[in-house]
């Protein structure tokens, strides 16, 4: 099992959390809140109020999330889902539990994106249906037959 840190749609009681309930999908076992050690922007944007947690480590807050233990079946499964290494990259990073123990977790970063993203609000915590009134839009709400491809969708917002 590896621990894997999400701090956006994955987490408890939001749109894409139910991927990690799916045994389907592989296994995956909540293990504690957490947050990251060092400071990250987590921003929302596209037309999809997206959150994305931009590869620039000291800029923004440490981020609160959640760990997982997840088996090697969802780890392939999220890679897949976060289109991780075109798109988002997985890289390990430090986060502290509650206990202020400081561990090494899986976390999909956001590594190329423009530099108006670093514009944007910053948050230390994402709710998609948050007071920034930024709701998310899945996958299935979306246009068919708009093509995904990065970079020219995430400059289209």
């Amino acid at each position: 099992m590896e621990p894997i840190f999400v701090y956006g749609t994955l987490k408890q009681n939001q749109p894409n959390n139910y991927h990690l309930n799916d045994t389907k999908n592989g296994c995956a076992v909540f293990r504690s809140v957490a947050a990251t050690v060092n400071k990250y922007p987590l921003v929302i944007s596209t037309k999809y109020n997206i959150p994305f947690l931009l590869q620039n480590e000291g800029t923004g807050h440490e981020i609160r999330g959640e760990i997982y233990d997840i088996d090697t079946k969802m780890l392939e499964y999220l890679d897949d889902f976060e289109n991780h290494p075109n798109f988002y990259k997985r890289q390990k990073t430090q986060v502290k539990l509650p206990n202020a123990d400081i561990i090494d977790c899986w976390i999909y970063f956001l590594p190329d994106y423009p530099d108006s993203f670093l514009d944007l609000q910053f948050f230390d915590n994402y709710d998609s249906c948050g007071e920034h009134g930024l709701t998310y839009v899945t996958r299935y709400q979306r246009d068919p037959d708009e093509e995904l491809s990065f970079p020219n969708w995430i400059s289209s917002s």
